[in-house]
């Protein structure tokens, strides 16, 4: 076993650093720089969006029971749900023990341009969305088969079943599969050091919670993660902020320490400037999920007038998971100092920095906050699996085995293995999924911007809710069958 981590380490650190990460960043800079700045200019109406679409899912759910379908917050809760996690308490941790504070830089900037990156990847997603019944499904695997047709590039245009078909089974692998295993391997290891109860034990109730879940299909998962979410999100927040506003003066010095570690000017732990870059990446990466092709599956169950719309609301849940919630942890760890302490890492170091600054009730909070924060990750990352499984098979004896698999299965089996073997298996499963979008958003971008240069136009038309049809693309209607 020890063998076969150390390899999937080196393979990881050669495809992340020379091909992953240098892709990711020019992708992110070149969207931004297309779009004029997109998820800057426009975060006003993200907010009046993502605040309508709130008040909207209210009253949508006391309409009659027979009108089913996502509304653009559930959409956006699913999204968050998977993205909040733990990357955001024990990836966080891992990417500061080992790259040092500097990694938390890195990982706003990923965060910062990521976010126009997202804003491509769910406008796309809405764009290619089609029916299942009395729901809309979508994402990646979609948008590759039906859009990559209309490729100029004819060997790209050629391959759009066979790149589908991939992503469909390495989203399925990475999330529904391989990601549950770090989310029960850290409630595990939370629950372990606040109460001291069994691996097994909390793996079966982990894993029996999961499957009643999971068995009511993206409906409940919906309904769940927008309780789930926002509760989790809050509470953590505010106990962060409590922190840092008793120790304020301490912060000018930790923003410091931050920005002198990213550039190498000042190594206080971590393999230098490398090390920080890359571990600020990958894990930021691993949190928010931008240009990995996961946040589009929730974006398309979405009922919205506008594709651009719920990729607004998408740009801004890269903001909220990296610069609200990773930052809360990252100012916690830091604020403790704990960070120099070679023995501690993942959630273990969260929760020894939580405890330094409120107690022994620390560990006892971590260990609730992240039983939220993956739990609701889970039934996310399960929902993710079953939209390409359907993509790939209406076989109900397959989704039968796959939410076995997805919701028992691996989580049992994260709850025993070890903390590295899971974090490798997974970083392993996001480069290559990840690279399968990016190929896939690059050449399929250009209908982003015109959907995104259509919503402006009408904008600035003074229509406050703008629509679209698609016989607004003409040379690709055919292939959008949710848009009549």
């Amino acid at each position: 076993m020890t063998i076969l981590n150390d390899i999937l380490t080196q393979v990881n650190n050669v495809i992340w650093t020379y091909i992953i990460m240098i892709v990711l960043i020019c992708c992110g800079f070149w969207f931004t720089w297309r779009m004029r700045f997109v998820q800057f200019r426009m975060l006003g109406e993200m907010i009046r969006l993502l605040t309508d679409a709130s008040v909207s899912s209210v009253s949508d759910s006391q309409q009659s029971s027979t009108k089913k379908h996502i509304s653009s917050f559930q959409a956006f809760a699913v999204s968050v749900a998977s993205r909040v996690g733990t990357g955001n308490l024990a990836g966080v941790a891992t990417a500061i023990a080992v790259g040092g504070p500097g990694a938390v830089f890195w990982m706003w900037t990923m965060a910062l341009v990521g976010g126009a990156t997202a804003f491509v990847e769910s406008t796309l997603g809405q764009l290619f969305k089609q029916h299942a019944g009395d729901y809309y499904i979508g994402g990646p695997a979609y948008y590759i088969s039906k859009g990559m047709r209309y490729c100029s590039w004819k060997p790209l245009r050629n391959s759009g079943r066979w790149m589908s078909v991939l992503f469909a089974v390495l989203i399925t692998i990475t999330f529904g599969l391989a990601n549950n295993t770090t989310q029960a391997n850290t409630i595990c290891g939370a629950v372990s050091q606040a109460f001291g109860w069994s691996p097994v034990a909390i793996g079966t109730f982990i894993a029996t919670l999961s499957l009643l879940v999971v068995f009511g299909g993206i409906g409940r998962v919906a309904r769940v993660s927008a309780v789930l979410v926002p509760l989790m999100a809050i509470g953590y927040f505010l106990l962060a902020f409590y922190i840092v506003v008793m120790n304020i003066t301490a912060v000018p010095h930790i923003l410091k320490v931050i920005v002198e570690n990213a550039f190498g000017f000042s190594q206080v732990v971590g393999g230098g400037v490398g090390a920080a870059m890359m571990n600020g990446i990958k894990r930021g990466l691993f949190s928010n999920e931008a240009g990995e092709g996961s946040a589009p599956n929730a974006a398309s169950t979405a009922e919205v007038t506008h594709p651009v719309k719920q990729g607004l609301i998408q740009a801004l849940g890269v903001f909220t998971d990296t610069l609200l919630v990773c930052s809360c942890t990252a100012f916690i760890i830091l604020l403790s100092g704990l960070y120099e302490t070679p023995e501690l890492n993942g959630i273990n170091l969260t929760q020894s920095a939580l405890q330094s600054k409120i107690g022994d009730a620390g560990p006892v909070f971590i260990a609730v906050a992240i039983f939220l924060f993956a739990f609701s990750s889970i039934i996310a990352n399960y929902y993710y699996g079953e939209a390409n499984i359907r993509f790939m098979t209406k076989s109900r004896s397959v989704m039968t085995v796959y939410r076995i698999l997805s919701g028992g299965v691996m989580v049992m089996l994260g709850a025993l293995v070890s903390l590295d073997m899971a974090w490798n298996m997974v970083d392993l499963c996001m480069a290559l999924l990840t690279a399968c979008n990016l190929v896939a958003i690059i050449a399929l971008g250009k209908y982003a911007f015109r959907l995104l240069d259509d919503y402006r136009s009408q904008k600035c038309q003074g229509i406050r809710d703008p629509m679209f049809h698609r016989q607004k693309m003409p040379d690709i209607a055919g292939s959008l069958d949710c848009w009549e």
